[in-house]
Formats: C-alpha cells, structure tokens, sequence
C-alpha cells in the first residue's frame, strides 16, 4: 500500500479576520504569513484547540515525538492547538513581536500590535517563565533575549 503524504497544515478560515497561509519559517518549522495587508489594533485570528485541564496539560506537556501546542488559557484551562486547532498553534516566538495576545471571555486572541504587511510572518512573544527549563530563541530580532523564557 502506498504511504500517504502527510497533509500540509491549514488556516481554519472560520476563526481569522484576514487572509493568511502556512508556509515554512525561518524561526521554527511552520509559520503563519500575512496573506494581505494587516492595520494596527485588530484581530487577527483566534488560537483555537481541544479545551483540557492541568492535570491532563501536563500528562500531554510529557508524551515523547508529539509537537506540543498547549497554550495556558487560565489557572484550570489550557488549549491544546494540536487537536482542532485554527493554524493559530503554528505562529512562532518572537521577542520583537508583531501580534499580541488578548484573552476575552475564554477566547485567547491574536492582535496586531502594528500594520504587518503582506508576506510577513506572525509572531508573538511566548512569555515564557522564567523559572522553567530554558529554550533557546531563534527569531532573529536585534532584540532577542536569546531565550523564548522571560529574563529576571
């Protein structure tokens, strides 16, 4: 039986207010790109993904070979992107960001910080803790910290 392509990933068009597209990035793996011109100050898209608790975050956070996609929602909830994510799970860290995040009634959002033009790459500041194992950042910015984790 012939072995199937893995399918690319996708944009759900249902959770995004502009055009976008997954391309390959420079950061780390996949990306998301401004398929049009973005304004400042406006919602970009929705992070999206099955809804689980801390106890099962953590249970998911330690499984081996699975890309992980979990995003703190609240002190109970986490989203994992990985299971009906929107293509939101595939924006990449940047300490010089473009997007940022707002979390309105449960919904965790993506916002322009700037006019992000057509062609770039979405990013966000993961704001990860400080007191965590330490990953190293690859954005590229004249402003990394040199770890996606946040400085003392």
């Amino acid at each position: 039986m012939p072995r199937r392509k893995p399918t690319p990933p996708q944009i759900n068009p249902e959770f995004v207010n502009f055009k976008l597209e997954i391309k390959p990035s420079k950061i780390h793996r996949w990306g998301v790109y401004a398929a049009e011109d973005i304004p400042a100050r406006r919602k970009v898209m929705e992070y999206t993904g099955e809804r689980i608790s801390r106890r099962e975050t953590r249970r998911r956070s330690e499984q081996q070979g699975r890309m992980i996609y979990l995003f703190t929602l609240d002190n109970y909830w986490t989203i994992d992107g990985a299971v009906g994510g929107s293509g939101a799970q595939y924006i990449n860290h940047c300490c010089e960001p473009n997007i940022r995040t707002v979390i309105v009634h449960g919904h965790i959002l993506y916002m322009s910080m700037r006019a992000i033009r057509k062609g770039e790459e979405l990013t966000v500041d993961y704001h990860f803790a400080k007191d965590i194992e330490k990953i190293p950042c690859k954005c590229g910015s004249a402003l990394c910290r040199g770890t996606i984790n946040l400085k003392d």
